[in-house]
């Protein structure tokens, strides 16, 4: 009852309003309120017609009389049924953003019958529409990313439309720019970098993201990091059309844009080498633009790649050398890398690196020395690889096959008598390369291979303690110090002096290789007699000493890097790394072919040869040697 006295007070105050007008002159907005501003006004149809006068009022629209979007509504009483407004209503005040919204890709898909916003879907509805600087506003800047989700959160929208990306406002609202906004702070909201009316997709050069115009529109608020792009190879090569030259959004990404300091940027440091490959390691750009192709794999298998890999953000990586947005060629006076500028860019890192730093290539450059002398070190090291350990694995088929052959009775006991074969003291040696070894092989590999599986516990450290190296080191430190005992042992002990006469190679141990060979093609029939040291274990122990040596120079000339490239040239390093490498290959494969065979998988000592830690041989490898064998002072020795 009180709701028809409302709508009969509204009829009647419609009725004054309209008697005190002609039927041509303009309705106030009285009078339309009269009716619409009745809560729960509906047409003859049941839709609802209500607005209220407090939200117009506040609107943007307040100003207005109703009759200027609302032509049709006079002479009063008006039809029933009103034309509603459009853009060309709009246009009357508001022309420049209607013709700028005509020209975008929303107009183009309403044409296509596509759906895509109205005036009222960005800046909400006439009669609530509010100025965009106004907070509550749907289209000022700190609400505008939840405008536009209202369509571009949609997984459907991709499906309906040509538009390629898939959610672009929760990529938005994770990055620097999203976050910044959320936090009320000043930053680039959807219309600084789409525009907003005329938005154009990023294929049509005019648009405010085409790839010749994305870094003006950046530059817009990038104004100095723009000005350094622009006078760089990059921003040079796409001045004269390069296409392909990169712009912001290819090293930054588009939508969800991280500061450099975090692991998930792509400019981040762990992430800056693998994005710049992008490019530089694509055999199609190379091929098009001349570049050199090789320098991404150089960088890779560098101490700085290997230990960027491993999660060692602390060292160089591209943008470290080359610059970040001032990137010039080398052969540019301004560049980072240029020859008179190499020991200043380097010296940022390692200081005291002086002018003969500048002498070889940095990562690799063709014909280069360094570059020539690192292949060669990979080829000689390859061929020794596979030949040492080819015939170490053939040796040792021979002498398992022959064994499983031909079995000998177990020799239960050791000879009455029977002294030492490796004393105390020479034991608590072993013992300590037995701890170190296997640590230096799993950190170092890790070094070489971050990527695998096995790897992954060690470096999850990497990146705050750079824990992989200093466990390389300590136990490099331990290794060499076992080694440097052992020598100290030998040279004070007479003893030990006399002893290591027994192992220096002779032509003797020629001689017992080629019999032990015809003994186990079926040309011998016994065994011959060896020494004391035979020559599978003077071949082992001057190989290991050798081995280590190389090792231990190589690696401190990369653990005291600067004080290297201070007296050297850069490619010494990349050379001592390689050297470093495969040495530890070779090394590694000995052991485990060589070392574990006689001292493991012999049927003579199987499981294991328990010498190591008791200090007498097996019962078979002294019955072995006992006919014939020498006297050795070693079995003198008492630790």
């Amino acid at each position: 009852m009180v709701q028809h006295e409302k709508l009969l007070v509204a009829v009647m105050v419609l009725f004054l309003a309209a008697g005190s007008v002609a039927a041509e002159e303009e309705v106030g907005i009285d009078a339309c309120f009269a009716c619409h501003g009745a809560e729960g006004f509906s047409g003859p149809d049941g839709q609802p017609l209500y607005t209220s006068a407090e939200t117009f009022n506040a609107s943007a629209h307040a100003s207005l009389q109703c009759t200027a979007c609302h032509s049709d509504s006079v002479p009063l009483p008006h039809a029933e049924s009103l034309q509603q407004p459009d853009r060309t209503t709009c246009a009357g005040c508001h022309a420049d953003a209607v013709e700028a919204y005509q020209r975008g890709i929303h107009a183009d898909g309403q044409a296509a019958a596509q759906r895509t916003p109205s005036c009222t879907d960005c800046h909400g509805g006439t009669h609530s529409a509010l100025p965009h600087t106004n907070r509550k506003s749907a289209a000022h800047w700190s609400n505008l990313a939840a405008t536009c989700a209202r369509c571009h959160a949609s997984l459907e929208l991709p499906r309906e439309s040509t538009l390629p990306v898939v959610r672009p406002v929760s990529s938005y609202l994770s990055s620097v720019h999203g976050r910044a906004v959320a936090a009320r702070e000043n930053s680039a909201v959807c219309s600084d970098c789409h525009r907003a009316h005329d938005i154009l997709p990023a294929a049509d050069p005019r648009s405010s993201i085409a790839r010749t115009n994305v870094s003006a529109t950046c530059g817009a608020c990038h104004t100095p990091v723009f000005v350094a792009y622009r006078d760089s190879v990059h921003g040079q090569a796409m001045v004269q059309g390069v296409r392909e030259a990169p712009v912001c959004t290819d090293c930054h990404g588009e939508h969800r844009i991280l500061p450099h300091t975090e692991t998930a940027s792509p400019i981040s440091a762990a992430n800056v080498s693998a994005t710049c490959s992008g490019c530089h390691a694509d055999e199609r750009l190379s091929q098009k633009y001349g570049l050199p192709l090789g320098k991404v794999a150089a960088f890779e298998d560098s101490y700085h790649g290997l230990a960027l890999r491993s999660g060692r953000v602390t060292v160089a990586n591209c943008s470290s050398c080359h610059g970040v947005h001032n990137i010039f060629p080398s052969n540019d006076p301004r560049s980072s890398v240029n020859k008179i500028n190499l020991p200043q860019t380097c010296g940022e890192c390692h200081p005291g690196a002086g002018k003969r730093f500048a002498v070889g290539p940095v990562h690799g450059a063709e014909n280069a020395f360094g570059t020539l002398a690192v292949s060669w070190v990979r080829i000689i090291y390859l061929c020794m690889i596979l030949g040492t350990i080819g015939l170490m694995a053939a040796h040792n088929l021979l002498d398992f096959a022959h064994k499983v052959r031909y079995p000998e009775p177990p020799a239960v006991a050791v000879p009455a008598g029977q002294p030492e074969r490796m004393p105390r003291l020479v034991r608590w040696q072993h013992g300590l390369v037995m701890l170190s070894f296997p640590i230096l092989v799993y950190t170092g590999f890790a070094l070489n291979f971050p990527e695998s599986w096995w790897a992954a516990p060690l470096l999850q450290w990497e990146a705050h303690i750079g824990f992989r190296g200093l466990l390389h080191r300590i136990t490099a430190v331990i290794l060499m110090a076992a080694v440097l005992w052992h020598g100290l042992h030998v040279v004070v002990s007479r003893r030990m002096r006399a002893c290591m006469k027994g192992m220096w190679v002779s032509f003797k141990d020629l001689k017992d290789a080629l019999a032990m060979l015809t003994y186990y093609f079926g040309r011998r029939p016994t065994r011959p007699h060896m020494r004391k040291f035979s020559y599978t274990e003077k071949a082992e122990y001057w190989a290991f000493l050798w081995g280590t040596a190389v090792m231990s120079v190589t690696g401190f000339m990369l653990w005291f890097i600067n004080v290297t490239l201070r007296y050297l040239p850069s490619w010494a390093a990349d050379v001592a790394t390689a050297i470093h490498f495969y040495e530890a290959i070779l090394a590694t494969l000995s052991i485990l072919v060589w070392h574990f065979y006689w001292v493991i998988f012999d049927p003579d000592v199987y499981p294991v040869d328990r010498t190591f830690w008791n200090g007498h041989p097996p019962a078979s490898r002294v019955l072995e040697r006992s006919e014939g064998a020498e006297e050795s002072e070693l079995t003198r020795v008492a630790g």
